[in-house]
C-alpha cells in the first residue's frame, strides 16, 4: 500500500524537536520546513516517495539531511553550504531552507540512493561513558581486556584506550593523545587506577567504514550536524588517531560476529562484548540470538576467563542507560547514565577503588 508523503510528516516533526534539544537549531528548523513541505507535496515529498523502510526505525529524516549535508562537504552544493557552519557558512533560516528546497528539487536523483544507507555517526564521545564500564571491569578482575564491539561503524569506540579525557574534574589518559574527549561528569569517579590494558580488539557492521578511505570518511562526516562542529573535529581527529591503530572490522551481523568470536573462552583475559546505541537496529529476532550467545558465553566464562556485557543503550528521550553484566556471576547492574552523544555522564557504580 502506498504511503502518502502526509503520513511521513509526524516523523520529520519529532525529529526537528529532539535536534532542537540536542543542540542543532538549523536542523531544527529545516526538519520543520520539510514537514510543511511534505504537506504540500513539495520536493521533499518527491524525494522520499519510494522510501520503503520505517521512517523513525531507519532514521530517514536524518537520512535525507545526511545526503544533502554530504553534498554540502563534497563542494557539491555551493548555496546550501554558505548557510553551513560545517563549511564555513552563516546559517540563516530562510535563505539556508530555499538551498535546501533548491537542492532537494535538482538533486533528487543524487539523493534518493542515499536513502538506503543506514545512519552513521560513530559518535566518539561516547567513550566517556564506555571508558567508566571498561575500568570496572578491569577493576574486577585485574586481567587485560578483550573488546569486542558489535555495530562498530568505523570502530573509532573500540580505540577508547588511546584517547584522554576530562570527566568533569576527573582526568584519565595520556596527555599525549591527539583526542581529549571531555564530559560534564556528576556523581563519583570511574575506577581510574584500574589497571586498564587492552590487548585484543575486534569489531562487526553491516556497513563497517574504513577510516583511511576519503569517501567512507565524508559519509561519516555528513551525518553529524552542520552546526556541531566540535563534533565534526572530534571525528576527524578520531579518524586520524584511527591510523596508529589497526582494528579488525567484520562485515558481518552482530550475532554471526558474536557466534563465531565467543565460541571458546579466552583464558588469561576478560572478554568484553559492547555496543553504544545499536539495540535499536536490530531485529527483535536478531536481539533474541545476540542475547543467547552472550547468556551462553556467560555460562562457560569462569575467573581466568570471565565475560562482560557492556551495553550503552537509549533509555529515554533525554539519554541512555549504561548497564554492565558479567560472568561468572551473572550479574547486571546499572553503571550510569548518559547523554546521547556523550555530553554528560551521571555515575551511579561505586568507583574509585
Amino acid at each position: 500500500m502506498e504511503r502518502p508523503p502526509s503520513a511521513l510528516v509526524p516523523f520529520f516533526r519529532t525529529q526537528a524537536a529532539v535536534a532542537r534539544s540536542n543542540g542543532s537549531p538549523i536542523y531544527g528548523e529545516l526538519l520543520a520546513r520539510m514537514a510543511d513541505d511534505l504537506l504540500a507535496d513539495g520536493p521533499t515529498a518527491r524525494v522520499v516517495a519510494d522510501f520503503i523502510g520505517h521512517p523513525a526505525l531507519d532514521n530517514l529524516p536524518l537520512r535525507l539531511l545526511g545526503a544533502a549535508h554530504a553534498e554540502v562537504l563534497a563542494g557539491r552544493a555551493p548555496e546550501l553550504a554558505g548557510y553551513y557552519p560545517s563549511a564555513g557558512g552563516r546559517f540563516e533560516p530562510e535563505g539556508a531552507w530555499r538551498a535546501l528546497r533548491t537542492l532537494l528539487d535538482t538533486r533528487a536523483d543524487v539523493l534518493r540512493p542515499r536513502l538506503a544507507e543506514p545512519l552513521q555517526t560513530n559518535e566518539v564521545r561516547r567513550c566517556c561513558a564506555l571508558l567508566g564500564g571498561f575500568l570496572e571491569v578491569a577493576a574486577r578482575h585485574g586481567l587485560p581486556l578483550r573488546a569486542l564491539e558489535i555495530g562498530s561503524s568505523a570502530g573509532l569506540n573500540l580505540r577508547f584506550d588511546r584517547y584522554a579525557y576530562a570527566l568533569g574534574p576527573h582526568a584519565y589518559g595520556s596527555p599525549d593523545a591527539l583526542l581529549r574527549l571531555d564530559c560534564e561528569w556528576t556523581g563519583p569517579p570511574p575506577a581510574l587506577d584500574a589497571p586498564l590494558r587492552v590487548v585484543e580488539r575486534a569489531g562487526c557492521d553491516l556497513r563497517p567504514i574504513d577510516p583511511g578511505d576519503a569517501q567512507q570518511r565524508l559519509r561519516l562526516a555528513s551525518f553529524v550536524w552542520p552546526d556541531q562542529l566540535e563534533r565534526l573535529e572530534r571525528l576527524r581527529l578520531a579518524l586520524r588517531a584511527a591510523a596508529g591503530v589497526p582494528v579488525p572490522l567484520e562485515r558481518q551481523r552482530a550475532a554471526d560476529f558474536l557466534a563465531e568470536a565467543l565460541a571458546h573462552p579466552a583464558g588469561g583475559r576478560a572478554t568484553v562484548v559492547f555496543q553504544s546505541v545499536v539495540w535499536w537496529y536490530l531485529s527483535e529476532a536478531e536481539r533474541q540470538e545476540v542475547t543467547a550467545l552472550v547468556e551462553e558465553a556467560g555460562a562457560r566464562a569462569d575467573r581466568a576467563a570471565p565475560l562482560a556485557w557492556l551495553r550503552m543503550e537509549g533509555a529515554s528521550a533525554e539519554g541512555t542507560e549504561l548497564r554492565l553484566r558479567s560472568w561468572p556471576s551473572g550479574e547486571d547492574c546499572l553503571l550510569g547514565r548518559a547523554h546521547w552523544h556523550g555530553a554528560w555522564v551521571t555515575w551511579e557504580a561505586g568507583g574509585g577503588r
